[in-house]
């Protein structure tokens, strides 16, 4: 078999994982130890994350002609890809949360929504929480005036009957 009809396979698996995806992560994982990494891919997975190891020149075939074709220049050394359809900031904010502990994990770039970030990017879009805490905390600042207003309403009527 020809190594070309081997590659395709790979090509096609990482092509289907970006397809659809709000995010996607490159990061350098050269000096995890397999416990670091193993607590890594739990973490990412709990929050509906791909992780997987590919080899640069497969990553490149795949992205080429995308949104997600700026991360080539970054696509040296050891690579890992994190990858999300759901939740667009899960990826950068999984993996720079983990590097915080593990100092050898490396953030290298990434494309957020279809938009390029480097690494202080990267950074910037992990301190972003995710999707449900921000809605929580909109409903939460939505329901703050209601409540006050309600209970003042109640005061005053209980004020009324006294």
């Amino acid at each position: 078999m020809a190594k070309v009809e081997l590659k395709q396979p790979i090509v096609a698996e990482i092509s289907e994982l970006l397809n659809g995806a709000a995010s996607a992560v490159v990061v350098d994982y050269r000096g995890l130890t397999v416990e670091q990494d193993t607590q890594l891919r739990k973490k990412l997975r709990e929050s509906d994350v791909s992780y997987k190891v590919y080899k640069n020149t497969m990553i490149r075939f795949a992205v080429k002609g995308t949104e997600f074709e700026a991360l080539e220049p970054h696509l040296e050394g050891p690579t890992a890809l994190a990858v999300s359809k759901t939740d667009a900031t899960a990826p950068a904010r999984i993996l720079a949360e983990f590097a915080k502990t593990a100092d050898k994990l490396e953030l290298k770039a990434g494309v957020v929504e279809g938009n390029y970030y480097d690494e202080k990017g990267i950074q910037v879009i992990a301190t972003i929480p995710s999707r449900e805490i921000l809605l929580g905390r909109l409903l939460g600042s939505m329901q703050s005036p209601i409540a006050n207003f309600a209970r003042v309403l109640n005061q005053i009527a209980e004020k009324a009957e006294a």
